[in-house]
This record gives structure tokens, C-alpha cells and sequence, in this order.
């Protein structure tokens, strides 16, 4: 079966962008364009690939259809390149990251990415214990994933630790732990929670008590507003070191209980695609968490 080069394009902006109007815009057609394209395309595979809704994801069908259109449009911009084909476009590589990598080392690995190279990112931030779905749902070409175990398809490189610590104001310290940390205190003093997803705390407390426990939670999925809250003394919560070096030289924040941390290993899982882009940001991202993550 050959797909049509135009339907395919437009299915994947649809996803890339969310919706037909953004992928019109993007394409420089009418909305009704690209319906007619996506339902060409659909009536040609036999399947529905499009979930209409706000935003546009793909079925399970649509995901493998959308991997493969990624990596046409990847394999397309490298044999450009190879041949100076023209005004290139920018190759924008859709990237799934844990939000404390994001508020910390990753960034770097960006920029020394594009750096006089023609890459956009689309980044979507996930928890580093979920973020590896998003590669088996064909969301992201490449992720930093706590999972170790290869997504099909993908390879998998170490890159290191992010070292967390419980900790809280010393304000805080003296209001809810001067009888010490453990179950009965723990269960009572405010604790902060990235989001739903968010299990650091909760692998904290059960490595301190062997129990689960159910202390007061407030949400907070910012990373640096996280930081703010603690030392604010909202709520006691896991901190990545790199965030706080300040804060615990200073004595803004200290450990519930001294070198206790929670070591998280980080791995980078991307396509198994040789193309440029995705190779150098690879390298790119190796050398960030080289100078900031635990070996």
C-alpha cells in the first residue's frame, strides 16, 4: 500500500498542532483541505487515525501511522541537507521531559542543540516514571525516562541520577518535627506533591516508616513555585539537588533526616533512526546531564 505523501503530512500537523484549523494555518490550506486529506487517508488504510477532540490525539492505529510520518519527515530533511536541497525548514523533534530535568540541566542540552543547527523542539512534560508512554504512544521521538527497559523500537542510554531531598523550612522543622520525623509526625505535617503522578514522597515515607500513610497534600506542579512553597514552610516535599544548592548552603532549607536522599536513575530512550538531528541531540544530551547528574 503507498500513502499519499500530502495526506500523511497533513495527518501528522493535525497531531503536531492539535487541531485542523492550527494545521491549516501551518500547511497554508483550508481547514476543509485537510479533513479531506485525513479522511482520504483513513478511507485508504481502512482505520480511523484522528480522535476529534480538543486536542487532536491519534488512535492506536493513528500512533504508528504518525511514528512513520515523523521519521519520513526526519529521513526527508537529512537527504536535504545532504545535498543542499534549498532553504531548508527547521526539523522540530517532539522530546518528552521530567519537569525538574526541564527546570534544571535540560535546557542547556537544548540550546547546545540548536545551536547553529535548524531544530525546533515540542517539548511535553511528564513524570520520569510515565514519560516512556508517550514514546509507545508515538507522542515523542525521545524521552528522559526512569524506565530502563527499552520501548519497542527505541535504544536506550544512561545518563545518570537525580539525587532528591526531603526537605522543609526550619520554620517548618520546628513546628512539626521537633518530636523528631517519623510516623505519627509525618502522617500530620502538610506534605507538597508535584501531581498525581508525583510518588517521591510517598517512596520517602514508606523507606522512613514501612507504612503507608496519608498526611495533608498540597499539589503543586511547578518546579521552581515547588521550591518557593517549601521554603515559604507550605509543606515539606522531594527537591532535586540542583534546584536547591543555594538553599542548603545557606540553612533556607534542611533535611527532614540528614543524607536520606532519593536517588532517581535517568535514561535517554530515542528512535532507533539514523538521522542528524536526532544524533546530535542525542549528543546534546549527553553532555548536559554529564555535567550536572550523579554517576
Amino acid at each position: 500500500m503507498q500513502l499519499d505523501s500530502a495526506q500523511l503530512k497533513a495527518f501528522a500537523t493535525v497531531i503536531d498542532e492539535g487541531s485542523f484549523e492550527r494545521a491549516a494555518a501551518v500547511l497554508h490550506v483550508t481547514r476543509s483541505a485537510v479533513s479531506q486529506r485525513i479522511k482520504l487517508l483513513e478511507e485508504r488504510v481502512g482505520q480511523v487515525l484522528v480522535r476529534r477532540a480538543t486536542p487532536c490525539t491519534p488512535t492506536e492505529a493513528g500512533q504508528a501511522l504518525y511514528r512513520h510520518a515523523r521519521e519520513v519527515a526526519l529521513s526527508e530533511a537529512d537527504a536535504l541537507a545532504a545535498i543542499g536541497g534549498g532553504q531548508r525548514s527547521a526539523t522540530r523533534l517532539a522530546i518528552g521531559v521530567n519537569a525538574d530535568s526541564l527546570a534544571t540541566w535540560f535546557p542547556h542540552a537544548m540550546a547546545q542543540a540548536a545551536e547553529g543547527q535548524a531544530i525546533t523542539f515540542d517539548i511535553h512534560v511528564e513524570d520520569q516514571d510515565h514519560s516512556a508512554n508517550l514514546l509507545r504512544e508515538g507522542r515523542v521521538m525521545a524521552a528522559v525516562t526512569a524506565d530502563p527497559q527499552p520501548v519497542q523500537g527505541c535504544q536506550v542510554l544512561p545518563l545518570g541520577t537525580l539525587r532528591y531531598r526531603a526537605l522543609a523550612s526550619p520554620a517548618f522543622m520546628e513546628r512539626h518535627f521537633a518530636q523528631g520525623v517519623n510516623a505519627t509526625t509525618l502522617a500530620q505535617a502538610p506534605m507538597l506533591v508535584f501531581n498525581r503522578k508525583d510518588a517521591l514522597q510517598a517512596r520517602f515515607v514508606g523507606r522512613i516508616t514501612r507504612r503507608k500513610l496519608a498526611p495533608p497534600v498540597h499539589w503543586l506542579p511547578e518546579a521552581h513555585a515547588f521550591v518557593k512553597a517549601t521554603r515559604a514552610s507550605l509543606g515539606w516535599g522531594m527537591t532535586p539537588d540542583p534546584l536547591v544548592e543555594d538553599d542548603l548552603t545557606t540553612g533556607a532549607l534542611v533535611e527532614l533526616i540528614a543524607n536520606k536522599p532519593v536517588d532517581v536513575p535517568l535514561y535517554w530512550q530515542c528512535w532507533r533512526l539514523n538521522v542528524q538531528a536526532l544524533q546530535h541531540v542525542t549528543q546534546a544530551v549527553q553532555r548536559a546531564a554529564a555535567l550536572t547528574l550523579l554517576r
